[in-house]
């Protein structure tokens, strides 16, 4: 699977660097694609994994992840151009800078505004609800950690279903893409437990069904 990543920090760099190494072609979106930082990136993701413009990013791939800072979204994907027909996770959380709580909820949802901002995108939410480390390893004591996934296209939503099982997630499906407007304050729960109530980054969340 091609696949493009918009967005190369912890979340972007960390899912597009497992994707390669599992054997799908991967581009990062860059400005800088022949700096110092990307080169270290491409290295530790591998052969499968190059650099490019974000123009040049979306056309060469099928599936984009959308892995930016909040107040950056909407101009990296103006820079991105058109993603009419592409697949676009989106994995950001509109959080407040001091990560007091969500500069939108309940009325609406970052998934939504991204799919206002990105006509013909089919937008599906997932990676937003717990951090790096568990993306860069999800098995917690033998038990795959929880991953909730929604969007209103269900081709879309098999496809990331696969690109999370493929990563050793639990992957579920949690409905259309207004259920954002829950799972972006349930990442706010992982965010907070983590960072405020001293649980620190290596816990996830599991679905635990009744025999």
């Amino acid at each position: 699977m091609k696949i493009g990543i918009i967005g190369s920090g912890n979340v972007g760099g960390t899912l597009g660097t497992r994707w390669a190494q599992g054997g799908h072609t991967v581009t990062f979106s860059s400005r800088t694609p022949d700096s110092a930082a990307m080169k270290a990136l491409l290295q530790t993701a591998g052969p499968d994994a190059t650099a490019a413009s974000a123009r040049a990013t979306v056309q060469s791939s099928d599936v984009l992840l959308l892995a930016s800072p909040w107040p950056a979204t909407k101009s990296m994907l103006n820079a991105a151009g058109d993603l009419s027909g592409k697949i676009l996770i989106d994995a950001t959380n509109p959080i407040l800078p001091d990560l007091s709580g969500l500069e939108a909820g309940t009325s609406t949802s970052a998934g939504e505004m991204v799919a206002g901002w990105c006509p013909g995108a089919k937008v599906v939410k997932a990676f937003n609800t717990i951090g790096s480390s568990i993306m860069a390893d999800p098995n917690m004591n033998g038990t795959p950690a929880l991953m909730f996934y929604c969007g209103d296209d269900d081709a879309a939503k098999q496809v990331v279903h696969q690109l999370a099982t493929e990563l050793g997630f639990d992957a579920e499906d949690a409905g259309p893409l207004k259920q954002s407007r829950l799972l972006e304050p349930f990442a706010m729960l992982w965010i907070s437990l983590a960072f405020t109530r001293g649980y620190g980054r290596e816990f996830a969340f599991q679905v635990i069904r009744r025999a």
